[in-house]
């Protein structure tokens, strides 16, 4: 595979576009600071980790109690 401009149109290509400036994401400094950003997903993870963790023990709970209140008939038939 060849670089460079093969044709009339890609050579035109090239011109119009070699003084074009370009975003140097390289050389931009982030607005967010990375490590406070992997700190809070950290703590959003834990939070959505204890919030499941109760609803379990709540749903447990609560199948229990409605176990042991449940009054059971015998059918005749």
């Amino acid at each position: 595979m060849a670089i460079g401009a093969r044709d009339y149109i890609d050579k035109l290509l090239v011109k119009k576009y070699a003084d074009e400036k370009v975003d140097n994401h390289d050389a931009m400094e982030s607005m967010v600071n990375p490590e406070k950003m992997l700190e809070a997903m950290n703590d959003v993870a834990a939070i959505q980790r204890n919030m499941f963790m109760l609803s379990q023990r709540l749903s447990n709970t609560c199948y229990a109690i409605n176990a042991k209140a449940a009054r059971y008939q015998r059918r005749e038939g």
